[in-house]
């Protein structure tokens, strides 16, 4: 059960259990390992909002963010984009409330640099996010990004 959820920068004295971070096996091949997420966030720090989750002292999941990023940047009317990149929450702590914590913790940082909408991706499947998004808010564009397909959400006002 939810007690303190809070998001956390990753430093150096958190990142070898942040990479130690381990999802459920039927869900490996949906999403990218925490070590691989740090280092695209590495190459690109000026898109990436990388964010650990912590309920008390312990490490139960990792977001990533993205902002102001075209998916197709050949297509001239693509627009800008922000929105969550990455979600792994450890396979022990799903179903508690933390992705649903996180998600709304990117949106909250989303709205905060004036943007109204988030947009995410995710692999299609049967072990995959697709019911964990939609009942959040977030509906198909109909769009896809590479093999993922593309879920939006509009940000109330505040």
């Amino acid at each position: 059960m939810l007690s303190s959820p809070r998001l956390e920068k990753v430093t150096p004295d958190n990142v070898e259990a942040a990479c130690g971070l381990r999802i459920r096996p039927d869900q490996e091949g949906l999403v990218a390992p925490v070590a691989r997420s740090l280092a695209e966030a590495y190459v690109q720090p000026e898109i990436a909002w990388p964010r650990l989750v912590y309920d008390g002292e312990h490490l139960v999941g990792f977001v990533m963010a993205f902002f102001d990023v075209r998916f197709n940047p050949d297509d001239p009317d693509d627009r800008l984009r922000s929105g969550l990149w990455r979600l792994n929450i450890a396979a022990d702590h799903q179903g508690r409330g933390y992705g649903r914590f996180a998600v709304e913790s990117v949106c909250e940082e989303i709205r905060r640099r004036g943007q109204s909408r988030v947009t995410v991706t995710w692999v299609p499947g049967e072990h995959g996010p697709e019911r964990f998004y939609q009942r959040l808010g977030f509906r198909l564009t109909g769009e896809t990004s590479g093999d993922e397909v593309v879920g939006e959400l509009d940000l109330p006002e505040v």
